[in-house]
């Protein structure tokens, strides 16, 4: 048996090699073995969903014409912050390495993601997820290091209520059915994602679970594995598109929105980064947290409140930071405390070896503690979040603090024990610097550390112009005193922004 008989993407079981070493000789190959009669061209535009653009394969010339040359599309209309009709025309050039079949099509189809060029034949420089490219190879400059990335999606389920088996409002956590109702379409949707080439950690009911005005919420979570960080990007996209194509075909409906009502639980897209050196997880020697850890850390926190701008993208996403719901509001970190922005998380750096021969009395041998397990996660991105844009505000950030002075001092100084929701611990919260409470805010700040994310070319000017533009677009500096004069106006946002990202 090979390493690839059990994997669960045809194309790689089929090749017999990894996607990063796909060509267009092996598209071609699989497209012809398999009867595949369709590709799809996939990318991401600014309102972060995923694209489509369809060809029917005539005969093996035109095939490779679309595979080598890409097609042109209409720049303006995927991009109106930033592209002006009078020069409008893209390119859009097939990454070979993103291929996959498609799960839900009837007539069989490779869909491969792709990337922007302009008119020159040049990478598109306000494309997000060259941006993305940009940052990770700068940091890898500055750092000889990678950074690799995973998120943890949340999304709720709504749907008719069903008035057998109710899970108590809010204690939805890790539920079994028939308590969960959505359980066999989160393991359905595993097992699309796996097929189509995502790295699955696990998946779960969620807290979040309530009823209203004759619907069910029910929140739900899909978590991955670190992998490179553009991979990242691209996995968590087509997870999205295929979460949602799953539930229209259930006849419900799937909603990635930062909030849903008042005092429920809202969804997030926590993101767990670890930076990786010849194959060695740098945030860990010994057991410890590394130096290592501790400035990327710092570069975080000192680019937080700007980072918002690209993970928090909506007015909704800021009635989700409030305390006492399982989401930041202050800029801090500590360990495995989650009412801090940048949380550590276990890390199975002790007990490792004793746990299991506890639980199992008849293993033998020693047992070493993993060493690529731990992770730095950053807890404020939710939903609404460009994917891309996120991530490489993060690199950007996170190369940011290799280049500030002091930088584990800042983090050290940062550091927050205790839960700093907790009237007892009132002092601590309140010397800390907070997150911004809007959109507006946001755009405020990202323009204010706009060098963090320019700096070396990765961020054009024209994007972060277009994003804040965009940001302040949504008049909501004082949305929170507005929805305390008239409560009716949450349900109006979150049937505005209920499809977002």
């Amino acid at each position: 048996m090979d390493k690839y008989s059990i994997h669960p993407n045809p194309l790689v079981r089929f090749l017999k090699k990894e996607p990063k070493d796909f060509t267009k000789a092996d598209l071609v190959k699989f497209i012809v073995a398999n009867d595949v009669e369709m590709v799809n061209f996939r990318y991401a535009a600014a309102d972060g969903r995923l694209k489509s653009l369809n060809f029917i394969i005539n005969d093996l010339d035109y095939l490779d014409t679309i595979l080598t040359y890409g097609e042109r599309v209409d720049g303006s209309s995927l991009f109106p912050n930033f592209v002006q009709a009078g020069a409008s025309d893209l390119y859009v050039v097939p990454r070979y390495r993103t291929a996959f079949l498609n799960p839900f099509s009837e007539i069989p189809t490779l869909d491969i993601l792709c990337g922007y060029y302009d008119k020159d034949g040049q990478p598109f420089a306000s494309a997000p997820d060259q941006a993305l490219h940009r940052a990770h190879e700068e940091f890898k400059k500055v750092t000889g290091m990678e950074f690799h990335a995973m998120g943890e999606l949340e999304y709720y389920v709504v749907s008719e209520v069903d008035e057998l088996y109710i899970t108590p409002d809010q204690r939805g956590y890790h539920e079994s059915g028939p308590f969960c109702k959505w359980g066999d379409m989160r393991r359905e949707a595993m097992k699309a994602i796996a097929e189509a080439g995502g790295k699955i950690k696990y998946g779960h009911s969620e807290v979040g679970n309530f009823a209203v005005d004759g619907l069910m919420y029910e929140q739900n979570e899909i978590e991955f594995l670190p992998v490179d960080v553009e991979e990242a990007a691209d996995q968590l996209l087509v997870v999205k598109w295929i979460l949602r194509e799953l539930a229209y075909r259930y006849g419900v409906n799937l909603t990635f929105a930062p909030k849903i009502t008042v005092g429920k639980a809202g969804s997030g897209m926590h993101i767990h980064t670890k930076v990786v050196k010849d194959g060695e997880n740098m945030y860990l020697k010994d057991g410890k947290l590394t130096d290592v850890a501790k400035t990327v850390i710092a570069g975080i926190l000192d680019a937080a409140d700007a980072l918002t701008a690209f993970g928090n993208t909506n007015p909704t996403s800021y009635l989700r930071l409030v305390p006492h719901q399982e989401a930041p509001t202050n800029i801090c970190w500590g360990d495995r405390n989650r009412s801090v922005l940048v949380r550590v998380p276990l890390g199975w750096t002790t007990g490792a070896g004793e746990m299991i021969r506890n639980a199992n009395p008849a293993e033998q041998g020693e047992v070493l503690p993993p060493k690529d397990k731990q992770t730095v996660e950053f807890r404020c991105p939710d939903g609404s979040a460009d994917v891309y844009l996120l991530l490489a505000g993060l690199v950007a950030a996170a190369r940011h603090g290799f280049e500030m002075e002091n930088a584990v001092a800042y983090a050290e100084e940062r550091y927050v024990g205790v839960n700093i929701f907790e009237e007892e611990h009132k002092a601590v919260a309140e010397r800390l610097d907070h997150l911004p409470d809007s959109c507006a805010v946001s755009a405020d700040a990202l323009e204010a550390k706009r060098a963090i994310f320019e700096s070396k070319g990765v961020f054009s000017a024209s994007l972060i112009d277009g994003w804040a533009k965009m940001l302040r677009s949504y008049g909501d500096a004082n949305l929170r005193e507005e929805l305390a004069a008239n409560p009716e106006m949450i349900k109006e946002l979150v049937e505005k922004f209920l499809n977002v990202g």
